[in-house]
């Protein structure tokens, strides 16, 4: 009956080893559209199965020895595959933080083998982390197999490695499958440090310096995250004999100091995979590999990971020391990179620090822990996984359309490339205009913390929500704006490319009209499970009247580009401080001679930008954390 759980896990890991052996092109593609739709169709089997059964939590295998081993093994091959890299790289302290975690589990499990319980757990939120992981996921990996034509032809010094880069695409949906699945922990920290590994593989997949070293400094941060995790799952199994991440919940609720010290160590181990400050440099550094990677790894789905693991955690972390640190961190995180967001030039830049600062307040609401703060980061979760993947993908065929992703070159694109125009315009709007579900879902976390009268946090929602608001009217301005004349550019976007760009972008409008129904029928019952009560955040008529207006705002981009043409006939020459020459690009000035007119924003680089602000705020971030773990571990909790 439930055929489909290990499919989801080994068949996408057996698509990836098949595709590294298939050099060409065109069996390649033809495997991977038959292979993702069967992920698609699997995943919603599942879901149909889950709630033919009841629709309530299910524990799966319990007793599966044969399974636990192959973790097992697995893990071993991991850390040899890591070591063997950092050895010629001659990084070997980073191969410390793979041996040790490594050591630890296998010991820990020859000592006390099987403690029983459950490996397979399925509820709602798992269920929507296999919805994002096969539908997002899916959708670039068809993405990919278009775009990576383009980018081969517009990088000609990067060496031809697309059946590795889609062997490992595809071994990390799997191993995103097996995370969000488990209930042991064990098995989560097996596939947790798979998704780390494919990280590392794919910000390294051109091979330059920087590629390198920015593929390094993700794994060691992930590594380091690893490690936390692994310390607080050995520490917390041999103390009390359990295994799974609900007795972890459960234990830690009683008031057991083991389950306090594990939340707060898999917490920490959240925010290095969430990349929250200190550890936001290596999603930064991650941009440098295709953007079909920057979408599906570090900013759809491996990211959310660290999300997800708060989510399962925040019962345990409300009204905690942990919980009031993790929200303080998820907070300042969410404001500050939104901050330096705004002196970003580079477009996948300014989504990466996005990214960090919406991950940001999903952490702030994790660690409040309240109803009315999960509600709003489940939807921030979904609306995050939709507008980020529908953004990068677009950025990426921009790029390769203008061979530019400079914010400056996207100047009229509605009018220039109008149909990746048009998605931009619903990505961005749907990450933060009035009234759709980004916006509505900041409004509940931050009603939540002034239920919880947390101050900080406060401050850090409104303030971060205006500098959110900054950089994405900047942008949204840009490509909304027109000259008389805009240069005409060719667009290459490929039939698989603008497919699912289509697809994301409806799947976001739908989002936003289906809000009211998605949160009664699928949220309500996700928080029922996590908390065993609910409480409305907003009645179903604000919902409502919401939804209308959402509706009337998406036509803004269609009636744009529609008028352009009478718009372009009628428009009147604009004065430029001398003699228009007749195409608002030129003029002549007061001694005759021609200039070039030049618009352009002022992104405050100095003042605000990554180098003026990061480091200042890695060294208080650190600190604070450095705090949290000695009053954690020092019982002052």
């Amino acid at each position: 009956m439930w055929w489909s759980i290990p499919f989801l896990i080994i068949f996408p890991m057996c698509i990836g080893a098949l595709l590294y052996c298939i050099h060409v092109q065109k069996i390649r593609k033809g495997i991977a559209y038959i292979a993702t739709p069967a992920i698609m169709a699997a995943t919603i089997d599942l879901v149909v199965t889950y709630f033919r059964n009841g629709g309530s939590p299910v524990d799966l295998y319990v007793d599966v020895p044969v399974a636990s081993h192959f973790i097992t093994a697995g893990e071993i091959v991991l850390m040899i595959y890591v070591t063997i890299k950092c050895i010629l790289a001659k990084k070997y302290w980073i191969s410390v933080l793979s041996i040790v975690p490594t050591v630890m589990i296998v010991n820990m499990e020859a000592h006390l083998g099987e403690l029983g319980g459950a490996h397979i757990r399925l509820d709602h939120l798992s269920l929507l982390m296999c919805l994002i992981v096969a539908f997002v996921g899916g959708l670039i990996t068809i993405y990919a197999m278009g775009y990576m034509d383009g980018y081969h032809q517009h990088h000609t010094e990067v060496p031809e490695r697309r059946h590795f880069f889609f062997m490992v695409v595809y071994v990390f949906i799997g191993a995103m499958f097996g995370f969000v699945l488990s209930s042991d922990l064990v098995w989560i920290d097996f596939f947790w440090e798979t998704t780390s590994v494919c990280s590392f593989m794919l910000i390294g997949y051109t091979k330059t310096d920087e590629a390198i070293t920015n593929s390094f400094r993700a794994l060691w941060m992930n590594l380091l995250g690893g490690t936390a995790l692994a310390f607080g799952i050995v520490y917390f199994e041999t103390a009390t004999g359990l295994s799974t991440l609900q007795g972890l919940v459960t234990a830690s609720q009683q008031g057991g100091r083991a389950g306090a010290v594990a939340v707060m160590l898999m917490a920490f181990a959240a925010l290095t995979k969430a990349a929250q400050l200190p550890f936001s440099t290596w999603l930064i550094g991650a941009m440098v590999a295709p953007t079909p990677s920057s979408a599906l790894l570090h900013s759809a789905t491996m990211v959310k990971a660290g999300i997800y693991i708060l989510f399962r955690l925040a019962p345990a972390m409300a009204g905690t020391t942990t919980g009031y640190f993790i929200a303080g961190i998820g907070g300042f995180t969410f404001f500050m990179t939104s901050i330096i967001a705004i002196g970003q030039v580079d477009a996948k830049k300014v989504l990466a620090y996005s990214t960090i600062s919406n991950l940001g307040l999903m952490v702030a609401c994790a660690g409040i822990g309240r109803p009315e703060t999960i509600w709003a980061g489940v939807f921030l979760m979904m609306f995050h996984a939709i507008s980020k993947s529908l953004m990068f993908q677009d950025v990426g065929a921009t790029e390769n359309c203008l061979h530019s992703r400079n914010l400056e070159d996207m100047h009229g694109l509605l009018y220039r490339l109008p149909k990746l125009a048009v998605f931009m315009f619903i990505g961005i709007a749907g990450m933060y205009l009035a009234p759709f579900g980004m916006l509505i879902s900041k409004w509940s976390a931050l009603r939540a913390s002034v239920d919880s009268k947390n101050v900080m946090v406060i401050l850090f929602i409104v303030f971060g929500s205006a500098t959110t608001s900054f950089y994405w009217s900047k942008w949204l301005g840009k490509i909304l704006s027109r000259t008389m004349h805009n240069d005409q550019v060719k667009d290459i976007t490929k039939n698989n490319e603008m497919f699912s760009l289509t697809v994301h972008a409806v799947a976001m409008v739908a989002l936003c009209a289906l809000f009211p129904l998605v949160s009664a029928t699928y949220v309500h019952p996700l928080l029922n499970e996590t908390f065993g009560v609910y409480k409305d955040v907003l009645s179903s008529n604000i919902l409502n009247m919401l939804v209308v207006l959402i509706l009337v705002v998406f036509l803004v981009p269609f009636m744009a580009y529609a008028s352009s043409k009478r718009l372009h006939t009628n428009m009147k020459l604009s004065y430029m401080n001398g003699i228009n020459l007749g195409n608002d690009n030129t003029f002549t000035d007061s001694f005759g001679e021609p200039k070039k007119l030049h618009m352009a924003n002022d992104y405050f680089t100095e003042k605000i930008g990554r180098h003026a602000l990061m480091v200042p705020c890695q060294l208080a971030v650190t600190a604070v954390i450095v705090v949290m773990f000695c009053i954690v571990l020092g019982g002052v909790a």
